[in-house]
């Protein structure tokens, strides 16, 4: 028998809704500390900034809509490169300022994508980001960081291959693995922390983990937040995966939608919805935290637990803000080897790739146009084989060239019966 509703504005009593807060809470906190950790950014700031965007998403929707917002994964590619350290490590708090400038013109491109669309409707995205556009992104966003996933769990990243390191990392991954695919329930929805802890303990045993810097973190401090600085690498960086994200975000709502049986495309709107995200963003931003987005994990417990209501989600976000206020907490996580979330990483990436490649088979493109064979092949080279662009002393890196590449190709290919048609014989090689 399916487990009684709770619905969107219902509040259950405190003692029932502080656990039902912490799954929410460990479904995403696996996944949202592992974004600082790999690109160099500070983990209470990324919790407070977590449960803060999360809190303003809930006031923007009018408390209609529950749904957690946590590290997006989308911007690991661009804030590595523009915050240059190992996985690990902290960033240079000037180079951190700079990207969050960056981070807050993306939050500020989801109000405005948000604002045409309450005038618009959503027509327009279709045609400038089509399925063959988007999926191609996604799959250019998992796989163009296969190198980094590799390089962690092998040990190249922090100094040279190492044989323990990669067999720490594949224990991590297999019990990932054995937990996306054999545990049911709310286990079910945390394969990723379970892999975490499971190689953190495979680490520990064999000596990889070094707890002094725990013992030295102070119980209670204030985050250091990093005030942004604006400037166009890291606008141009970052800006055009704000697209794919705004595509993410209609997916997750359509998906809520079907888990609450409610249709908050109508009340309170995509806009709002969209404007609530970008809000959320934006205010990371001016923390020194990444880019967020709506948390497909949180959507899975909702669907698990059916207690769909935004008071619990509420309180998944103030534990967030708690937490960030101790810093044993955030030296603690960075006490997780690098091979652990290497081969974590191996799974995510991977997952992230399949993901645009689902996107591409369920929206039924044809590969055999010419078209849309052109499109991805041109954003796939491009941003899996490092390409980049200097102009004007701003590098346009990878990722967001074939983003623009592939938004570019779309809009000057016509659709004429030539470029529609079968596409050319494979070459001989």
């Amino acid at each position: 028998m399916a487990a009684p509703k709770v619905d969107v504005e219902e509040r259950p009593p405190l003692l029932k809704s502080i656990p039902l807060s912490l799954q929410h809470l460990f479904a995403m906190f696996g996944a949202t500390v592992l974004v600082p950790y790999l690109v160099g950014l500070d983990t209470s700031v990324t919790l407070l900034s977590s449960g803060v965007g999360t809190l303003l998403y809930i006031v923007v929707t009018k408390g209609k809509v529950p749904a957690y917002l946590g590290s997006s994964f989308a911007f690991i590619g661009a804030l590595t490169v523009l915050l240059a350290v190992k996985p690990g490590q902290l960033a240079d708090a000037r180079h951190v300022s700079a990207a969050m400038g960056g981070c807050v013109v993306v939050g500020v491109i989801y109000i405005l994508v948000a604002l045409a669309i309450h005038r618009f409707g959503t027509g327009w995205i279709d045609k400038l980001l089509p399925p063959v556009v988007i999926g191609s992104v996604v799959v250019v966003i998992g796989l163009g960081l296969a190198r980094v996933a590799v390089d962690m769990a092998t040990g190249a990243a922090v100094g040279g291959y190492d044989r323990t390191s990669f067999l720490v990392a594949l224990t991590a991954l297999a019990i990932a693995i054995a937990a996306a695919a054999f545990l049911r329930g709310f286990l079910g929805v945390i394969p990723i922390l379970i892999g975490i802890v499971g190689g953190y303990l495979v680490a520990l045993a064999l000596g990889r983990v070094d707890f002094s810097p725990v013992a030295h973190a102070r119980a209670f401090a204030v985050p250091r937040l990093v005030l942004p600085t604006f400037g166009w690498p890291a606008v141009l960086a970052l800006a055009p995966i704000s697209l794919v994200v705004i595509t993410e975000h209609i997916g997750h709502l359509i998906v809520t939608n079907k888990v609450c049986e409610r249709d908050f495309f109508r009340e309170p709107g995509l806009h709002r919805s969209l404007a609530g995200d970008g809000v959320a963003t934006a205010v990371a931003g001016m923390m020194g935290g990444p880019p967020n987005t709506t948390y497909g994990e949180n959507i899975g417990v909702m669907a698990i637990t059916r207690v769909f209501s935004v008071w619990v989600i509420g309180g998944a976000a103030v534990i967030a803000i708690v937490m960030s206020f101790i810093p044993k907490v955030g030296t603690f996580i960075h006490t997780i080897p690098v091979p652990v979330m290497g081969g974590i990483c191996i799974l995510l990436f991977g997952i992230i790739g399949s993901q645009g490649v689902r996107m591409l088979v369920e929206a039924g493109i044809d590969f055999s146009q010419k078209r849309n064979l052109i499109i991805a092949s041109v954003i796939l080279v491009i941003g899996i084989g490092g390409a980049h662009v200097e102009v004007g002393g701003v590098t346009f890196s990878e990722m967001p060239l074939a983003t623009y590449a592939g938004i570019l190709l779309n809009l000057i290919l016509p659709r004429s019966k030539g470029l529609e048609g079968p596409a050319a014989a494979e070459p001989d090689v």
